[in-house]
């Protein structure tokens, strides 16, 4: 190996070793199979990169392959199955997990996962790819955000093996796939009736977590840990640095947000050392540690009519749309609480008390 190979590899255990938080010992180990100080190392090394062993599979490096997460050919199967892309590279590098359609009705991501994946040639790529493209693979089919028990699967992580068809599938995926992963993305888009502004959602406190994020390049990064059960917390409580893609509304396919999307996906493996291509320039990120919602007002019920647009900066007293009782045709304007951007927001609708209107970002300096 010769000096620019040696700086190559031990730059890319350097950033391996920070996404899992390894400790010094083991950076080191890696660090002597990679600059190649003997013989003996670099055969070791050549020979621990071997085929993956996955669900039952064998993915030899330098090939790409899909299979059903479950194999049989069951009633069962065919509700819960879910399709696995899997690409191994032809030398060692990290792990990297694709997942979507953890909510049924977000399309968006699916087809993400899908293109970024369909652009992955094994034979240039360093590590391994995992993609789950439609986990809740039922509800991609049906447009049902929720899994057929009727439970929200990103509630669910890390799953059990005893619990409900949630757990179950939680489980299966966490256990068999998640844990092997050094980074996991996941993407989705708005709830039903509401869009959301691209952007990434990441947990700012933990900083392999915050790069992550930041190196994606979509200019919009907002803080947060996430809720109790979805994929992002429990893997990164598990040391698997993880952030959501955030962009668009459910039920349909936007261009502009899955292109940005899997840009992104290639911006992170770059970032990641997987590929060979230069990093992307990475735009300046707008930062915001906190967000919140503008609900509708206790018995200001009506037809919503939003003025203001994602992305908007407003100051506090801004309005931001008005809500119109059908009945009395009274009139209640929208104001904003705080100064901060439109980074997510409800689509025209009738809406009742307390309903979800606008989600604002600021930085906590505001």
């Amino acid at each position: 190996m010769n000096r620019e190979g040696w700086v190559t590899s031990i730059a890319r255990y350097l950033r391996l070793a920070r996404l899992r938080s390894c400790n010094i010992d083991r950076v080191l180990v890696q660090l002597i199979v990679a600059i190649g100080l003997t013989a003996a190392a670099e055969a070791s090394d050549v020979e621990r990169w071997d085929s993956l062993q996955l669900l039952g599979r064998e993915v030899p490096p330098g090939t790409s392959t899909k299979f059903p997460f479950i194999p049989d050919r069951s009633f069962e199967a065919s509700y819960l199955n879910m399709p696995v892309f899997v690409a191994r590279g032809v030398t060692p590098g990290p792990t990297l997990c694709l997942a979507a359609g953890v909510h049924g009705d977000e399309l968006n991501g699916v087809e993400v996962v899908r293109r970024a994946f369909a652009q992955i040639d094994a034979q240039e790529l360093r590590g391994t790819l995992i993609a789950l493209p439609a986990i809740n693979a039922e509800g991609v089919r049906t447009g049902n955000r929720y899994l057929s028990d009727r439970r929200d699967l990103n509630r669910a992580f890390p799953g059990s093996a005893g619990g409900s068809v949630a757990r179950l599938i939680a489980h299966e995926v966490f256990t068999h796939v998640v844990i092997r992963c050094d980074a996991l993305l996941d993407l989705h888009t708005a709830s039903n009736k509401r869009a959301n502004l691209p952007q990434i959602r990441a947990d700012l406190s933990d900083p392999a977590i915050r790069e992550l994020a930041i190196h994606f390049g979509l200019g919009i990064v907002v803080g947060g840990s996430g809720p109790d059960g979805s994929l992002r917390r429990e893997a990164a409580k598990a040391g698997i640095p993880a952030i959501i893609y955030e962009a668009g509304e459910p039920f349909r396919f936007q261009e502009d947000e899955i292109e940005r999307g899997a840009e992104g996906v290639e911006n992170v493996m770059a970032y990641l050392d997987m590929t060979e291509q230069p990093e992307r320039e990475i735009p300046d990120a707008r930062v915001y540690e906190r967000s919140r919602w503008v609900r509708t007002a206790v018995g200001n019920g009506g037809f919503f009519f939003p003025t203001a647009n994602l992305g908007d900066l407003v100051q506090a007293g801004d309005s931001l749309g008005k809500i119109v009782d059908p009945l009395t045709d009274e009139t209640f304007e929208v104001l904003s609480p705080i100064p901060g951007e439109i980074i997510g927001m409800a689509v025209p609708q009738p809406v009742l008390s307390g309903y979800a209107l606008f989600h604002l970002a600021w930085h906590e300096s505001n």
